[in-house]
């Protein structure tokens, strides 16, 4: 069965149908249908094509449908529907008869797929990012471990300096938290509703479309129906964010497989990731790097299609759109098998360490050593640089490290040298050296890591420029483990909160209200400030809460933090204020404050103690102390948005 028809004489041919229908690809996007349904039969009979029975009505039997899906989503592919929504439709005629046509009313397929597919989106956006925190930490974990193996380093692949295999590691972190800081932002941008937008001219209907999206769990609605209806850039800004991040991948992957090769040696992949030849019974093959290798050009593949299949396209929709789908899902996929792949190749690698290190000291890495020791006799870098050179040259002609030859040899070239030179020369005085912010000094990077690792608290250094260069690899190491924290909080299920969440907001914060630990909000308090509620989901059930209060001023108060006691200890609270700063940065607030009698809590999210009676009287009268509670425990703090802690 197909949506339209009325206007045919004749039914489409076999081979068209077949080349027309999406349903093998989209009906992946089957929940996404139905509660976007849902959402509009609410909408519907709030403007009265509804009544209340029919609304009750088609809401049990989409969800009875949903549940159905959850539980078999491979049921859809034995329909001969044209595509998910036509699936859908029919799935609900089914059980409702007539009332199953009247749901259409005032939408079209064009909202209904952009919705649906935006859904996807957010959903398994969170999926992937939660994948790339994954791999950041694997590489921290691998990093920890390595934290004092002497590595070679390349430029040109030829050996250049000495670095640390934890070094190399926390380069990956970085190029990780720039994939996860590229997916936050397009997970941003898509994070607007299509439907009520119609074929292409916006519903006939006095729709709420706010109010709609805020039921689906979007930050807003889209402003013009022709560009939400034909937009597909959230497409291609995950393609784009995929296909970046499988770059960063596949350059981790051709690092190890050079480091896994019989000339270097630097490494042994675990069997879990390896194969074997078929001929030659000695081999054992990095096949998982080399498929993170080649499945990076078929994600490119993807976004390259996309952009061209969308470059000429007038507006507003075309069919021609359909083919969004099947690239993104195998980008997607692929992305996210990919990065738990390379979880598994960090997680099971074993370091030569005496291959490493005997690499590292061939190749004369240190002879920038020997030119800074020239700098430190007075002579100037490019003098300095041109003796180096020739010392080397000398060496290469006796087939031996510079550190061998003579005092009298080295003399030769500069009257400057002297019997201290050769503990310049040495591999540790080499990585010792490297002690500016991002350099690779093996003490500096150890303590770094174990400072990340042990959750250390202590105030970052804020002289950064021109401090010793042990504290400036803590700092920055420390900063990464804050970055992970934060995208771990980011990447669980936290949203805004909905009218549907109302009732269970009411019972958490009374809960807790109960205990005395926050202030009791009634019902129709939490009704009328919903929109600044956010909730935190386990499970599809909402375990959590917590709400930002904006005053005139644009100061904002976190206020309501509560999560159930099921679900405590797993991150849900952080995760939310976390979501709350976020928004608070978007909304280009500058402080954020929070009375709270566990102040311990919020300095580990990064507020600071401030004094209370700096606070305007009528914050203070908003939030008065919890009558259980000894007010002069409550203490007041602030967070400067965008400010480094």
């Amino acid at each position: 069965m197909a949506l339209w028809g009325g206007r045919f004489k004749e039914k489409a041919s076999v081979q068209f149908k077949k080349f027309n229908d999406s349903l093998p690809v989209d009906y992946r996007m089957a929940v996404q249908d139905i509660v976007g349904s849902i959402a509009w039969a609410e909408a519907i009979h709030e403007v009265g094509v509804l009544n209340d029975d029919e609304l009750v009505r088609l809401t049990a039997a989409l969800n009875e449908l949903k549940a159905s899906v959850e539980e078999d989503p491979k049921q859809i592919l034995l329909s001969d529907a044209e595509d998910i929504h036509s699936w859908v439709e029919i799935q609900l005629i089914e059980k409702t008869g007539d009332l199953g046509k009247k749901l259409h009313t005032g939408r079209s397929r064009n909202d209904q797929v952009a919705t649906d597919l935006k859904l996807w989106c957010k959903e398994t956006g969170g999926e992937l990012l939660f994948a790339l925190v994954n791999l950041q930490q694997a590489m921290m974990n691998l990093a920890e471990r390595e934290k004092d193996t002497v590595l070679p380093g390349y430029t040109h692949l030829q050996r250049a300096q000495p670095v640390t295999f934890g070094h190399w590691c926390l380069a990956y972190v970085e190029m990780f938290n720039r994939d996860i800081g590229r997916l936050k932002d397009a997970l941003y941008r898509l994070d607007v509703s299509p439907l009520g937008s119609g074929a292409l001219a916006g519903t006939g209907y006095p729709i709420d479309r706010n109010a709609l999206a805020q039921r689906l769990g979007f930050r807003t609605a889209t402003m013009n129906s022709l560009d939400a209806v034909s937009d597909r850039d959230h497409v291609i800004e995950l393609l784009a964010s995929a296909s970046i991040s499988m770059m960063h991948l596949s350059r981790f992957a051709e690092d190890l497989i050079f480091y896994n090769s019989g000339e270097a040696g630097f490494v042994e992949m675990s069997d879990l990731v390896s194969s074997g030849s078929s001929l030659m019974p000695q081999k054992k093959n990095p096949d998982a790097c080399e498929l993170i290798r080649g499945k990076a050009g078929r994600v490119f593949g993807s976004l390259t299609g996309m952009l061209t299949t969308m470059k000429a396209l007038a507006l507003a929709y075309n069919k021609d759109m359909q083919e969004d789908k099947e690239g993104l899902f195998d980008a997607l996929d692929t992305w996210e098998e990919c990065m738990e792949m390379a979880v598994l190749v960090a997680d099971g690698l074993k370091v030569n360490r005496s291959r490493t290190l005997a690499a590292a000291q061939q190749g004369y890495a240190n002879a920038t050593e020997l030119a800074d020791y020239l700098v430190g006799k007075d002579i100037p870098f490019r003098e300095a640089h041109h003796i180096v050179g020739e010392v080397v040259l000398a060496a290469i002609e006796k087939g031996c490290p510079l550190e061998d030859l003579t005092l009298s040899q080295l003399q030769d070239f500069s009257d400057k040298i002297d019997q201290d030179v050769y503990q310049h020369l040495s591999i540790e005085s080499t990585l010792d050296k490297r002690e500016a912010l991002g350099g690779t000094s093996r003490s500096q990077v150890e303590k770094a890591i174990a400072n990340i690792q042990s959750g250390n608290g202590e105030i970052l250094n804020e002289q950064v420029v021109g401090a010793p260069g042990k504290q400036q690899i803590k700092v920055a190491l420390k900063q990464v483990k804050q970055r992970l924290n934060a995208q771990r909080a980011a990447a669980m299920s936290v949203r805004r909160a909905r009218m549907s969440d109302v009732e269970k907001i009411h019972q958490l914060v009374n809960v807790q209200a109960d205990k005395g630990e926050i202030l009791p909000r009634t019902l129709d308090n939490i009704i009328h400030d919903v929109q600044n509620f956010v909730v935190a989901e386990l499970d599809g059930e909402v375990v959590g809460c917590a709400s930002l209060y904006i005053y005139q001023t644009g100061l904002a108060e976190i206020r309501s933090v509560v999560i159930d006691q099921g679900a405590q200890g797993q991150g849900q609270g952080q995760a939310l204020v976390q979501y709350l700063l976020e928004f608070a940065h978007q909304m280009e607030l500058k402080q954020i404050i929070v009375l709270t009698y566990i102040p311990v809590y919020f300095t580990k999210l990064g507020f600071n103690v401030i004094d209370k009676h700096s606070l305007a009287e009528n914050i203070i009268e908003d939030s008065e102390p919890s009558p259980h509670k000894d007010p002069a425990d409550e203490v007041a703090m602030e967070y400067i948005v965008g400010q480094s802690t």
